[in-house]
């Protein structure tokens, strides 16, 4: 019977118990209950089949029977109610605010990886990571702002909006500079001076000295920053002007990247032939395989590190380094060849 289109068949299942195996109130053993869940989660290393067996204490004289044990390993996977694990979510955030990429380049980014998708799913991604952000924004932000400002006479802070697509809503962040700690996280319909002033606010009001600011050159973020810290100094990002600068390159290697990704693709139907295959030979053709593996997982930070060019020059070592090992095999066998007349 022919499986469905969009299964997802894992690579490996994976079981995890309680990391406790003793219970806490009696300290006697805990014994296996039942599946708390399992579910297919998506990784950048592949489909994994996640088990979470549930335990409980096996003394019935327990004042807490009904204590179920699960692992938290295994609650680190991925969030709730999502099959995809939080390596492919730190991905989506990457890509959509690091490299600029829209949802249908995220998309086809995930694909090349071997990540399963669709641009609904890669949207939904995206969402969960924005929640993500906004979550690690909390009251211990405050023990790390107060150690900054011992040791540099205050804070620095820098805010940067991001908007991949037309129409969408732009999300805003600001830093602290120093440590990079995220104060705020934000996604915001209008960029207005308003709008943004509304978000900076909150960081004046945690009560640290602010030493200097910095963002790119958008008006409204300038302009929100002058009227609420007017005395402090204010620097545009160098960094933003030379990716400016580079964004002819930046956009040409782009495209040589996912030329050379689209050209290395179909490598996991030739892993599944050597899996049976225990020569020498495919051992090595084990090796070179991994290295092409390797190559799709390569990344860089443009403009001053361009990915497509050093997975060239990667795959360009790999070929040259087959095709040496292949120069190699045929001279020992035209050697073998010839003992073999003489």
């Amino acid at each position: 019977m022919p499986l469905p289109k969009n299964r997802i068949i894992p690579e490996r299942k994976i079981y995890f118990q309680p990391e406790f195996s003793s219970c806490v109130h009696c300290g006697t053993k805990l014994k296996r209950s039942h599946t708390a869940w399992k579910k297919n989660i998506s990784t950048l290393n592949g489909v994994i089949q996640a088990w979470n067996m549930a335990y409980v204490c096996s003394n019935p004289s327990c004042a807490f029977p009904k204590t179920y044990y699960k692992s938290a390993e295994a609650s680190l996977l991925a969030m709730k109610h999502t099959s995809y694990g939080f390596d492919v979510l730190a991905l989506v955030g990457q890509l959509r605010f690091k490299q600029h990429m829209t949802i249908a380049e995220i998309t086809e980014e995930l694909t090349e990886r071997g990540v399963s998708t669709s641009e609904r799913n890669s949207q939904r991604l995206y969402e969960r990571y924005l929640t993500l952000l906004r979550s690690s924004v909390t009251e211990f932000v405050k023990d790390e702002l107060q150690r900054v400002a011992l040791q540099h006479g205050g804070i620095m802070i820098s805010m940067d909006g991001v908007q991949p697509e037309k129409g969408n809503e732009t999300l805003y962040v600001v830093r602290e500079v120093f440590s990079g700690t995220i104060l705020v996280a934000k996604s915001v319909k209008s960029s207005s001076a308003e709008e943004l002033k509304s978000l900076i606010q909150p960081v004046i009001d945690l009560g640290f000295t602010i030493i200097g600011i910095v963002s790119d050159g958008q008006q409204s973020i300038r302009l929100a920053m002058e009227s609420l810290l007017p005395e402090v100094p204010y620097q545009y990002c160098q960094y933003h002007y030379l990716k400016d600068i580079a964004k002819p390159i930046v956009d040409l290697d782009r495209k040589l990247k996912t030329g050379i990704k689209k050209s290395l693709r179909g490598i996991r139907a030739i892993e599944r032939k050597l899996e049976q295959d225990v020569s020498e030979e495919a051992e090595v053709a084990r090796d070179y395989l991994a290295a092409v593996r390797s190559v799709l997982l390569e990344d860089g930070n443009p403009p001053l590190d361009l990915p497509g060019l050093r997975i060239y020059e990667t795959s360009e070592a790999i070929q040259a380094s087959l095709e040496s090992c292949l120069s190699k095999k045929r001279a020992l066998s035209t050697s073998k060849h010839n003992q073999n007349i003489q």
